[in-house]
Parts: C-alpha cells; structure tokens; sequence
C-alpha cells in the first residue's frame, strides 16, 4: 500500500462522515430543540408572571376604589345675598342628611329665588372650614 492509500483509507471517509453527521444533528438539536425550548419555557413563565401581576394590580386597584370613603353626615345650604354676603330666608329648609336630597332643594331654591346664590356645604372630619360641594 502506498502513502496515498494509507492517508485516504475508507475508514477516514467513514469516521469523517460520522463527526460530519454527529456534530451536524449536534447542532441541529441545539438550535432546533434545546434554545427554542428554553427559551419558548422562559417566555411562557414571564407571561404568567405578568399576567398574574395585572390581575394582582387590577384587584388591589378595585380594593382601593371601592374602599368606603368618609361621606359627611350633614349637609346645610346656605343663601348669599346679590351682594355675596350669608343671608337667611325664611321658610326653606337647610339640613340634610343626603347630597342627592340637599342637591334637589338647592335647585328648586334657585328657581324660586333667582336673586339669590345657594352653597351645599358640610363640615369633613379633617377640615378646620366648612367644605363648599355644589354653589349655583
């Protein structure tokens, strides 16, 4: 056998074509399978992750909206005069105990007496001065 043989002997041709084929579906697994799946797993976790964090945020949110709040537990009108100056009228009633009802008498007062201006006012637990709600 000469150098010639030796160097490209059938056994080279086969354990080259078998690293060829190794390394190949090697790779092919890596790219195809491994980093794909990985990465598909990571993905899918951080979208439970920020699905579960906008519910979390969207509850504590709702929580916090429909928390009861302070309302106050009286509600007085007061008449201004043309001038703006606190005047009294005789004959209406100034105490309430609901926005709505005190909001109703407010604007029927308005009809009734146009040259006037009525402020619905109430005193807030955490306020040194009465607190206007509505004036018309």
């Amino acid at each position: 056998m000469n150098a010639f043989q030796k160097i490209f002997d059938w056994k080279t041709y086969i354990f080259t074509a078998l690293a060829v084929i190794s390394f190949s579906n090697f790779v092919a697994v890596l790219f195809g399978q491994t980093i794909p799946g990985i990465i598909l797993t990571f993905f899918k976790i951080a979208g439970e992750y920020v699905i579960l964090g906008a519910v979390f945020i969207f509850a504590l949110a709702w929580l916090l909206k429909a928390k009861p709040h302070n309302r106050p537990k009286k509600y007085v009108i007061i008449p201004f005069d043309v001038f703006g100056k606190k005047s009294t009228i005789e004959g209406i009633r100034t105490e309430f105990t609901t926005h709505d009802v005190a909001w109703s008498f407010m604007k029927q007062y308005k009809e009734s007496y146009p040259f006037y201006n009525f402020a619905l006012v109430s005193d807030l637990p955490k306020s040194d001065k009465p607190t206007i709600f509505r004036y018309i």
